[in-house]
């Protein structure tokens, strides 16, 4: 039952019998046959069919949601089973939004240290995406913000606060300065992430409350792009200061306060509520949780 319950959810992520069955390394007759089976089993059929993937039916949607769940828990009592067998191994699974990536190591790296069997992934997503990816049980935990957008169903822990610069080339008239307005920084020929982007959200929100109207010059969901800018001295961008600080820009860039008003947004790890979490899960919380009481006496 597990293994139709897997291929069905790969048929439905893909939307195509070919990707699906290419995802799971078998044949398009082998995973067809897979579900046909399992619409026998539950006596309902799942999926519409043409001469290619149609969608799912109404009762196939329905049978999603407990597919997900069955197969999430199936994986997370393989885990308990292995890491009580022979420790703690496996891959997690984690969707950050693009300008916290560079807080991904200091979790990762130190969870590996005491797990050497622990492998990662590691997507760039933006906060929607992943809550969708943690509701579908695509991703074990994303790192997001937690007090701009609703969350959901999930469990949270406070990492950060994200606070903000403006990324400019030296030369620049604002480049020296103690601080800025989010006023002036808005007559700036600005590069920014893309409006889908809470990021981008947040600091139109702020402008906006700066009575000024957001007109980006340059718009990407790339990091690499909007610093490919501003390194031409040309450009100019606003980021929060983790990042710029991870980064270690080199003396031709400057990151200059934002101020009036001055405005902060937490940053934490979000995983889906449920119990017990996998030991993967409960490990990566336990990391989590370790960062954050650390970052926190930095701070007092």
């Amino acid at each position: 039952m597990i293994d139709k319950l897997e291929a069905f959810i790969a048929l439905a992520r893909e939307r195509h019998f070919g990707r699906a069955a290419e995802e799971l390394g078998v044949t398009q007759p082998t995973l067809s046959a897979a579900i046909k089976a399992l619409e026998q089993e539950l006596g309902v059929t799942l999926v519409n069919r043409g001469s290619r993937f149609q969608g799912l039916t109404a009762e196939g949607e329905q049978v999603l949601g407990w597919a997900r769940r069955i197969a999430g828990d199936a994986r997370a009592m393989r885990d308990e089973m292995r890491a009580a067998r022979s420790g703690l191994s496996g891959r997690l699974r984690i969707a950050a939004i693009p300008t916290a990536l560079a807080m991904t190591p200091h979790i990762t790296t130190p969870l590996r240290a005491r797990h050497p069997g622990i492998s990662f992934s590691i997507l760039s997503r933006t906060s929607v995406e992943i809550l969708s990816l943690l509701g579908n049980f695509e991703v074990d935990a994303g790192l997001t913000y937690l007090d701009n957008e609703p969350l959901g169903r999930v469990e949270s822990i406070p990492l950060y606060s994200e606070e903000y610069r403006l990324i400019i080339a030296s030369g620049n008239p604002y480049a020296d300065a103690d601080s800025v307005s989010w006023a002036e920084v808005a007559q700036l020929p600005l590069c920014l992430l893309t409006p889908d982007m809470q990021n981008r959200r947040i600091i139109d929100h702020h402008l906006a409350e700066a009575g000024s109207e957001v007109r980006p010059t340059l718009e990407s969901n790339s990091m690499i792009v909007l610093f490919s800018h501003i390194r031409t001295g040309k450009w100019a961008s606003i980021m929060p200061l983790n990042l710029a600080e991870t980064l270690g820009f080199a003396e031709t860039i400057r990151a200059v306060p934002i101020v009036k008003p001055y405005a902060r947004h937490s940053v934490g790890l979000v995983i889906a509520r449920r119990d017990p979490h996998s030991p993967l899960v409960s490990a990566l919380i336990d990391e989590a949780r370790s960062l954050s009481k650390m970052l926190q006496r930095n701070i007092e």
